[in-house]
């Protein structure tokens, strides 16, 4: 299939997020889509905390979906304010989602990305990696954010600006960065390859 090439320059994307591992992602992502369309070959990235209505550990996909929109609609919200702006909005979230098979609850760890102009949208997710029951237990039935309870376990401060729970559990073979730029790339194709996502 022959894809049309440089779409409307992207110049600016904002992402709701100050966090390192999230901003590696975006970068990552913007580079990845970069070399399919060169209207992505020079953006600029804003990064601002936000804060969201969702709770601040996620536990399913919900919430999770929830969290990255409200973060992308209030990074919007905050540059409009400072009279700002950019052409793509970000919002990544990561967390929990579980699920029943067989009569066993399996949990896993998960992540949303979406993105928007005001126009389109788009949402993407990260792969997921099972998350060892007694570390799910100490997470839900302790009501304690998964970064808290794996800086105490790995004896590491601030672990998801880092490898995250991501590499904790993989060895560093996928990190929190890694599984977001895969959500990302997903959550941006409406922007890079609008043809496909135009109606017919």
């Amino acid at each position: 299939m022959n894809y049309p090439q440089a779409q409307a320059q992207v110049k600016t994307i904002a992402l709701g997020s100050d966090r390192a591992a999230k901003i590696m992602a975006v970068r990552a992502s913007i580079a990845r889509v970069g070399e399919i369309d060169s209207s992505w070959a020079d953006v600029d990235l804003i990064a601002r905390p936000v804060e969201t209505n969702v709770p601040a550990m996620p536990l399913n996909d919900w919430e999770l979906m929830q969290g990255a929109r409200e973060r992308a609609l209030a990074v919007r919200d905050l540059l409009r304010k400072q009279r700002r702006d950019a052409d793509i909005f970000v919002g990544l979230e990561g967390g929990f989602h579980s699920i029943s098979l067989g009569g066993e609850w399996h949990t896993f760890l998960k992540g949303w990305a979406y993105a928007t102009d005001g126009k389109a949208e788009g949402f993407g997710a990260t792969p997921s990696i099972s998350v060892p029951t007694w570390l799910a237990k100490k997470v839900i039935e302790g009501r304690r954010e998964l970064g808290l309870v794996i800086d105490e376990v790995a004896g590491i401060q601030d672990i998801r600006s880092r490898q995250g729970a991501w590499g904790i559990l993989s060895r560093e073979l996928v990190t929190r960065s890694m599984s977001f730029e895969v959500a990302l790339i997903a959550a941006f194709a409406p922007f890079y390859n609008k043809e496909m996502y135009t109606e017919r």
